[in-house]
């Protein structure tokens, strides 16, 4: 039998994890340089993923922040993120000033991802036959490697809603022709969008909109003092407003006693086919050995992509690798080039946290 686990809630303000978004030339980039100047927080440090304003803004006077390099890849930068965020726990825990990371633009982030999922998609075995015949064939992506661009996404959300200081990120925003449940326009309607993940506006602990004609809004918050009722407040113009006054003022973020997000993975991993098999603990391998027995669970790529995505250890995926060849060979490709990439970003982690 079960027994109930359970501790007393804290009542603590978590770390924030603030969007701003908007349309072109709202001065999203601008209000990240001006929180560097801030006197109550620590270093600073500049993601640009795809807009160009790390440099010119530092010229703001007081700007304080590091820009951080990359080459371009989701491995490397999934690696400076890892990097800022072990920076930031140990500030945190010498008593400083909290770490902020800075990402301009979350926008750019998914565009990144959905290109690799077309890149992906173009070059499977049946794709390549397609273009073969015509060259300007449309290619759609299979379910799996949209599961995987999502997979990478919420990977690295997962190190920005626990990151242990101030998250800050930037994305597009824009009206949009409204669509049906069939993806077609709905003629003469149209809706707000912002660009990006699906998810990236619920991920976020509080969103800003910035506009060149009214002042900013606080379209949504989570927090006990200045919460907005859904269906009841509508968004509220903030004409005061700076990245400051909304994280230590708005949402009275303490760093001393801020807490890191509590957010337990959940687990996705497949439950044995049988019931009686014995209640022990196995690794992802084990739940797919190499030699299928008549009661053992079939092996299946969904099967596979979700213990790939489970595991813990580069180990762990060179087992799973084995298994890949149990799979009719038109589903082999996508989950050995799955296996691959999380190997890669495991590496990537590892060899930051090396040299840090």
């Amino acid at each position: 039998m079960t027994t109930i686990k359970t501790r007393k809630p804290t009542g603590a303000v978590p770390w924030p994890l603030v969007l701003v978004e908007g349309p072109e030339k709202t001065g999203k980039s601008w209000a990240l340089a001006e929180f560097t100047v801030s006197k109550r927080v620590g270093q600073s440090y500049w993601l640009d993923l795809g807009e160009g304003a790390a440099d010119e803004y530092a010229a703001i006077e007081g700007a304080d922040y590091l820009v951080l390099e990359h080459d371009g890849t989701w491995r490397d930068i999934h690696g400076q993120v890892a990097a800022v965020r072990q920076e930031a726990q140990r500030a945190h825990d010498a008593g400083e000033k909290p770490v902020v990371l800075l990402i301009d633009s979350m926008s750019a982030e998914w565009d990144m991802l959905k290109d690799w999922v077309g890149s992906r998609a173009r070059q499977s075995n049946y794709a390549k036959k397609q273009l073969k015949d015509d060259p300007d064939a449309e290619i759609k992506p299979a379910m799996n490697l949209w599961n995987d661009a999502n997979d990478r996404h919420n990977r690295l959300m997962h190190m920005l809603m626990t990151f242990p200081g101030i998250v800050v990120v930037t994305a597009r925003g824009k009206m949009v022709a409204s669509l049906d449940k069939n993806g077609r326009p709905i003629p003469n309607e149209k809706e707000y969008k912002v660009e990006g993940h699906k998810n990236l506006a619920f991920d976020v602990s509080a969103w800003v909109r910035l506009s060149r004609d009214e002042a900013p809004k606080i379209v949504g918050i989570r927090s006990v003092n200045h919460g907005l009722r859904p269906g009841v407040d509508k968004a509220k113009p903030a004409p005061q407003f700076t990245l400051d006054w909304l994280i230590f003022d708005a949402l009275q973020c303490d760093p001393k006693t801020a807490k890191v997000r509590e957010l337990q993975a959940l687990d996705s991993t497949p439950d044995p086919a049988s019931a009686q098999a014995p209640q022990q603990s196995q690794s992802a391998a084990d739940r797919f050995g190499s030699t299928q027995q008549p009661n053992s669970p079939k092996v299946t790529a969904s099967g596979l992509s979700e213990s790939a995505r489970a595991a813990d250890s580069i180990k762990a995926l060179g087992e799973l690798w084995g298994q890949v060849k149990l799979l009719p060979e038109p589903e082999r490709e996508a989950v050995y080039n799955l296996i691959r990439e999380l190997k890669a970003d495991m590496t990537a982690l590892a060899q930051h946290a090396e040299a840090s």
